[in-house]
């Protein structure tokens, strides 16, 4: 060897590594298997260029900390992971984990990506410490490499997210992690944290394709992040702009489609895409000082030969527009949109908030007749709501109060009893009282639930819990708890009944929904503009899942205690003793005539205006325990008006 090349050799040994990209790196080693990818052999990043700089964000050099990723299916989330993983492994060492959302993703993953990683590229398999599936350093969910540690986890239990520390963490499908797990812990908060010993050097991914507006986890970080769309440039006219559904036109027949500019109107056919996509770029469109970068692609970006054509997707869509299901498989899968029930659109904060209308808390308006009350219990407070109700069971929200205090202390019974036995002003000069009340008795606090039941200091105390069938009727029959010296049951003493919750949301939801091509007076929900923000928005804290058939909380959205609250009064109006559904034009007449007659309204002649002392309200027990006498009429009290 010559002295020139000894000296070349010897430079090229103590030279420090040059900075490599992850597409880079793929490029170089990344050899693909037939096993787990639709086209084997080297990788080429130019083959979808819009997975490049996804990947690159994760380089040695980049100050990129957190991504999040919305694609559409088949779109590649899979190789970028592993490509990152690849890299980490080999250029930038350290300790690695990848999340799934349950066992069975998990494992598909390690049979369909890491398993053929390691099979055929070699720069993988040499940084393995082992390769022999008996070593304790190459198992089936954890690999040892040289400078670092990959562990794969999945969200199913919260025990695999804990007691790891890790530089680098990837979050696969993110969106169908679950909202809580075993335990009340957050998946998303226990995964970040694993990051805490590496507060300069983490990175985090996290992708998927979005599911429910409201309760999706990747939709709610895009909307932190800076919103980066990529961009390509029209070929007439050179206007930069994203390729959206809306500008896919076809003709009625289906048999032809092509793209419209949104600029100049010239015609772009697909075979065009190819050199669209590789002179495109991600171009920021949010916050360009967010914390969080995140990308978004449709199905418009596959490349050729990787992925349903255009006009294929013309076919889809019109297939889905009778089906539902398939309709919101298409959002989210192929538009990479988070899918928004119809029903629920008209039930978001922001419209409620526009429909409040001119009328003081803790006074009734007119069409007001009749008051129930819910109060939904927590470890340190009591939030109790009074809804007042009218013909056709509309109804007012006339006063939402949280209580502080621990329901296990006295105190905050004996103020939740005042509130409720108080009564409330008539706009048209009578007084109203709380004729029933539902307690939840769900929780912590089951037994002080029981006893102020058991007390009976206010108009027909209801003992409820959230009902487990879907289907369940508004308020069940009633059951016994307490037993006597005999152990026999009771009869006075407590019951308990369940509640229909998701059969009284979707009416209220409904309703909501209904209320807003109409005129405040024709309404059946209305809303005082006393209400504050944080109750208005915890009314419609909670969207319908059609996967589970039930309501979930929305992420970021207030407490969902109004719409608990509610819930409860509108159980408490079906009281045996009221049964305010049930009541026809009649009884409803009659209420408004007593109610203008009663003891407590001032004369109609009385100058003065004065109010005297209204009269008691009548319990379903007197103090003497005996149980209430037979109503007269159905849906009725005693005296046949149901005060």
């Amino acid at each position: 060897m010559t002295a020139a090349a000894l000296y070349t050799a010897a430079a090229r040994a103590i030279a420090p590594r040059k900075p490599m990209r992850v597409s880079e790196w793929a490029d170089r080693n990344r050899v693909l298997s037939q096993k787990g990818s639709a086209i084997g052999g080297q990788w080429r990043s130019s083959r979808n260029p819009l997975q490049v700089e996804i990947m690159d964000c994760f380089s040695a050099r980049s100050p990129v900390r957190d991504v999040v990723a919305i694609l559409p299916i088949q779109f590649g989330k899979s190789e970028i992971e592993t490509n990152i993983l690849g890299y980490t492994m080999c250029e930038d060492p350290g300790p690695v984990m990848v999340a799934f959302p349950g066992e069975v993703s998990m494992n598909k993953w390690i049979d369909q990506k890491l398993s053929p990683l390691i099979e055929s590229t070699p720069a993988v398999a040499r940084v393995l410490t082992s390769v022999a599936s008996r070593e304790s350093s190459n198992r089936r969910h954890f690999k040892d490499f040289h400078g670092g540690q990959l562990y794969i986890e999945h969200a199913g239990n919260p025990v695999r997210l804990k007691s790891t520390s890790v530089k680098v963490t990837l979050g696969d499908e993110f969106s169908s992690f679950a909202n809580l797990l075993r335990g009340g812990d957050d998946p998303e908060a226990l995964l970040d944290g694993r990051n805490s010993a590496f507060p300069t050097t983490y990175k985090r991914l996290k992708v998927g394709t979005p599911e429910l507006m409201g309760l999706c986890r990747l939709t709610m970080l895009w909307e932190k992040s800076d919103k980066r769309l990529f961009h390509v440039d029209c070929p007439d006219c050179g206007h930069a702009q994203p390729l959206q559904w809306s500008g896919l036109h076809w003709t009625p027949d289906a048999s032809r489609c092509w793209y419209v500019c949104r600029e100049c109107g010239v015609v772009i056919e697909e075979h065009q895409k190819a050199q669209l996509l590789a002179g495109g770029r991600w171009i920021p469109t949010g916050d360009v000082d967010a914390r969080i970068r995140g990308y978004q692609a449709n199905c418009l970006y596959y490349p050729l030969g990787l992925g349903p054509r255009w006009l294929d997707l013309v076919h889809m869509w019109r297939d889905a527009q009778a089906d539902p299901g398939k309709l919101k498989t298409f959002v989210n899968d192929r538009l990479a949109e988070a899918w928004e029930d119809p029903a629920m659109r008209a039930v978001k904060h922001n419209v409620i908030a526009d429909r409040v209308e001119r009328y003081d808390l803790r006074t009734a308006p007119a069409g007001v007749l009749l008051l129930t009350a819910g109060v939904d219990t927590q470890d340190n407070r009591l939030a109790v709501q009074i809804v007042g109700w009218g013909r056709g069971m509309a109804c007012w929200i006339l006063d939402y109060v949280e209580l502080d205090g621990d329901p296990a202390d006295a105190e905050v019974w004996t103020r939740l009893t005042d509130l409720l036995n108080k009564p409330i002003e008539h706009a048209r000069g009578g007084l109203l009282r709380v004729q029933a009340t539902a307690i939840d008795a769900g929780g912590h606090r089951t037994e002080a639930v029981k006893h102020f039941v058991r007390a009976r200091r206010i108009a027909r105390p209801l003992c409820i819990f959230g009902a487990v069938p879907n289907n369940a009727p508004v308020l069940s029959k009633a059951k016994l708890q307490d037993v006597n010296y005999r152990g026999q049951l009771d009869r006075r003493g407590v019951h308990i009944q369940h509640v229909g919750t998701v059969g009284i949301k979707h009416l209220l939801y409904s309703r909501l929904s209904a209320d807003a091509d109409k005129p405040a007076e024709a309404r059946m929900v209305h809303l005082s503009d006393q209400l504050d923000q944080a109750y208005l928005g915890g009314l419609v804290a909670e969207t319908y899942n059609p996967a589970k058939n039930r309501f979930e909380k929305k992420r970021g959205a207030p407490r969902n205690e109004p719409l608990d609250t509610w819930v409860y009064a509108y159980a408490a109006a079906h009281h045996q003793e009221l049964r305010l559904h049930r009541f026809t034009k009649a009884d409803w007449d009659a209420v408004e005539i007593r109610l203008v007659a009663s003891p407590g309204a001032p004369a109609a002649n009385d100058s003065r205006g004065t109010q005297p002392e209204p009269a008691p309200v009548k319990t379903p027990n007197d103090s003497r325990g005996t149980p209430p006498p037979r109503r007269a009429r159905a849906g009725l009290g005693r005296d046949g008006w149901g005060l």
